[in-house]
Formats: structure tokens, C-alpha cells, sequence
């Protein structure tokens, strides 16, 4: 709404200052801000609220150190995370961009599944909250609906070059470059070599594509549509959907078993929102895209904006989140930023970054299905159930080891960095 309101005034009566609010770099920054100053005016009020009305959380006896005390911790602090990233993506992003749009749909979703999980624990006084079944059906629902969207709508393009060639005025032809996007930095830089001109229009334009990134090759796109050739082009959005909704249950999932500790959810979801919205911000512009050699998204400069408010939500809830936690997230929470992760990650094509990227959501899901894989063949086959870890998900582990939990959480924050390194390096490191 501000972004609307500065443009008026900036184009209408020239208002000193106001075309500030078309840099996106702005923008983000002042997102972080009023993210962090609304968890800081909000969240103390809301946390208050939610100790008046006894809205605590009910923790099962795991036999852990410190446990009895988080008996009765406010929870649903989630609300505070989905109102710190609503209200600034509302004021500062171009509410017509479809990538906002999908993302206030995702984050309202998901933070709506979550809270119906958490309302039954709290209020129906179930501790299992809502059936696995019912969450699994939610988040099938939103990986649908976004990927219908990223497939089928107009606006969701990739910008794709002609051909490896370029025809001049002058008539000489030059191929000298072989990659499939480029960018109009590019094109003017051959014109002024060739001192020549060229019509940009008939050298790329901006089609639909199922193609995403591979991390670490050199020819690093791969197109959903070659995955299944014998289906056919008229049936690749079948294919898409499908890795839609794996990407968008895996990593909602994810980062629920996460979500187990003190700051730890939070922090790890800051660190990979902030590499998320780098790399959003690198694919959504020309000059970047141009010299990385990546594939150029038209459209996609606002999740930036998003990216960073989802960002300033986190940070501003670890404030009330580090330990000793004053209020959990909840599953209002943990489900709602591992369903923005997901759908960032798909529209700017880097999906296939989340097992790096997201690598702790990936280690925390699969010590949990080891340990059940595991327990469940040797009861099968001894009689007995074995474990391979002491408890999961894996941070369990190394607080039934007898690490401290302030301990665990700075130490997955750690691996979470370098891993986010990791990913962004993948940008050059083909």
C-alpha cells in the first residue's frame, strides 16, 4: 500500500523522495525493519494475551533435561510470525505481482492448517492435535494450487534467447555466445562491439517453461517436461504438480520436526530465507543474472521484499523464542515458513537447492523416518525394537546425549550458514 501510495506521489506531484520506493533494495530493507518492530510492539502484548487466556503448551514427558519447565509456555506464537511478514509484504510489495499473491495464499494456508493443529491441542485438550491424515491434505491442497499457478499462469515466465546467433542491421551475424537466457545488458554489449544495432525484441522474449536449476553442472537447467517425454507436452503439468507438492510437503514438514527447541526452527528459517532472497534478488535482475549466467525471472524482484519481512518475522520472534523460551511457535508456526520456504524456492527455480539449502529440515525428517524404519524391521525380525539414535529427531539425540539445548540450537545455526554458503556458491561452482 505505501508502494502504491509513494509511486502516486512521485509521479503525480513529484514528491522528493518518493521514487525510492521503486528500488527493491529499499524496500527489503525497510520490510526487516518494520518486521522487527512489529514483533517487538506486538508480540509482547500478544504473548501476554496468550498467558491471560492460559493458552500453554501441553509437553509430553520425553525424560529430557529442562522439559518440566516449558510445561504451560505460551504457544501459537505463530500468529506473530504470519502478522510480521503480512504487514510489510502489504504495504511494500506490488500487491498485483502474482508471486505476492501466491505467497500471502501460502502463508495463510499454511498458518490456518497450523492453527487448527494447535487449537485442538489447546482447546480440545487432544495432544495429538489434528490427524496427520487431515495435514497431509492441507499442504497437498497448497502444493495444487501453486503449482497450477507457477504452470499455468501468464505472468510466470522464464526469459529465453532465440537462438546462438544474432543478426545485426548491418547484416553480419555473430555467434560468439552459446547460453539459452540473456539478459538486454548483454545485447547492448554487443551492439557497441559490433558498433552496430540491433532490434532487442527479435533477439529474446519471455515464454513459459518448466525448466528449473541444477545445482553444480555447467548446462545446469533441467526441463520437468523431459522427465516423462512419453506422456507428452500436454501432459507435463502433471509432472510438475507433482514435484510441486513433494517440495511443498517435505519442507513443511520438515521444518514441524524442526520445530523441537528453543529458537532453533526460527533461526534456522532466517538463515535460509535471507540465502533465498539473494538468490531471488540475483534472478530477478538483469545485470546479476547476466553475469552469473543464470536464467533471468521476470516478475520475481517482489519475493525479495517478501523474503526479507519472512526474515525480520523470524529475528523478530527469536527475541521471545531463544532460551528460555517466553512462547512457542506452535504448529501455526513451524508449518507456515517451512510452506514460504517451498513456494520461494519454486518460483525462482531452486527446488533442487532445498537438500542443501534446507539440508537441517532434511536431517531432522530423515532421522525420524530411520528410527521408525528401523525399530519397526527389527521388531519385525528380533522380536525386539532397536533404535539408532537415542531419541529423534536428531536434536533429541544430543540432548538425551546431555548437551545443553542452547548448545544444539548454536551449533545447527552454524551448519545451517555454511550450508547456506554452500548454495550460493552453487551460483559460479559449475
Amino acid at each position: 500500500m505505501l508502494y502504491y501510495l509513494f509511486n502516486y506521489l512521485d509521479e503525480n506531484f513529484d514528491l522528493a523522495g518518493a521514487g525510492v520506493f521503486q528500488y527493491i533494495s529499499f524496500r527489503s530493507g525497510l520490510a526487516i525493519i518494520i518486521s522487527l518492530l512489529i514483533s517487538m510492539a506486538f508480540g509482547k502484548k500478544f504473548i501476554q494475551f496468550l498467558q491471560k487466556k492460559q493458552i500453554g503448551e501441553s509437553v509430553r514427558d520425553l525424560g529430557l533435561e529442562g522439559q518440566k519447565e516449558k510445561q504451560g509456555t505460551p504457544t501459537m506464537g505463530g500468529v506473530i510470525i504470519i502478522t510480521c511478514i503480512l504487514i510489510p509484504a502489504l504495504l511494500l510489495c506490488e500487491l498485483k505481482n502474482i508471486y505476492v499473491i501466491l505467497l500471502i495464499i501460502s502463508t495463510l494456508w499454511t498458518g490456518m492448517l497450523g492453527f487448527l493443529d494447535d487449537y485442538i491441542k489447546v482447546f480440545k485438550k487432544n495432544k495429538d492435535g489434528l490427524s496427520g491424515k487431515f495435514k497431509i491434505v492441507g499442504q497437498i491442497g497448497l502444493g495444487l494450487i501453486v503449482g497450477l499457478v507457477l504452470f499455468f499462469h501468464d505472468a510466470v515466465v522464464v526469459r529465453q534467447y532465440e537462438g546462438h546467433a544474432f543478426s545485426f542491421n548491418n547484416g553480419q551475424e555473430v555467434s560468439s555466445h552459446s547460453k539459452t537466457h540473456v539478459t538486454a545488458e548483454y545485447v547492448e554489449s554487443m551492439i557497441v562491439k559490433k558498433k552496430t544495432t540491433i532490434n532487442a525484441a527479435d533477439t529474446y522474449h519471455d515464454e513459459k517453461s518448466t525448466i528449473t536449476t541444477i545445482p553444480f553442472f555447467k548446462d545446469n537447467e533441467l526441463d520437468y517436461g523431459n522427465i516423462l517425454p512419453f506422456l507428452g507436452k500436454d501432459y507435463t503439468w502433471i509432472v510438475y504438480v507433482l514435484v510441486v507438492i513433494v517440495v511443498v510437503t517435505a519442507v513443511s514438514n520438515g521444518a514441524n520436526i524442526t520445530d523441537g527447541i528453543d529458537g532453533l526452527a526460527a533461526g534456522t528459517s532466517a538463515i535460509i530465507g535471507s540465502t533465498l532472497g539473494i538468490l531471488a534478488y540475483v534472478s530477478g535482475n538483469t545485470v546479476f543474472a547476466d553475469y552469473l549466467n543464470i536464467m533471468y525471472l521476470p516478475n520475481t524482484g517482489e519475493i525479495v521484499i517478501f523474503s526479507f519481512a519472512f526474515v525480520g518475522a523470524c529475528i523478530g520472534f527469536l527475541w521471545y523464542n531463544s532460551y528460555p523460551a517466553k512462547v512457542f511457535m506452535g504448529d501455526t508456526g513451524s508449518l507456515c515458513i517451512g510452506g514460504i520456504i517451498a513456494v520461494i524456492a519454486l518460483a525462482i527455480r531452486k527446488e533442487l537447492l532445498i537438500p542443501i539449502l534446507c539440508g537441517i529440515f532434511l536431517v531432522e525428517n530423515l532421522s525420524v523416518i530411520m528410527q521408525v524404519s528401523y525399530f519397526k524391521y527389527t521388531k519385525k525380525k528380533y522380536g525386539e525394537g532397536k533404535r539408532i539414535f537415542k531419541m529423534s529427531p536428531l536434536h533429541h539425540h544430543y540432548q538425551k546425549s546431555g548437551m545443553h539445548e542452547s548448545k544444539i540450537v548454536t551449533r545447527f545455526w552454524i551448519v545451517g550458514v555454511m550450508l547456506a554458503i554452500v548454495a550460493l556458491a552453487t551460483l559460479k561452482l559449475r
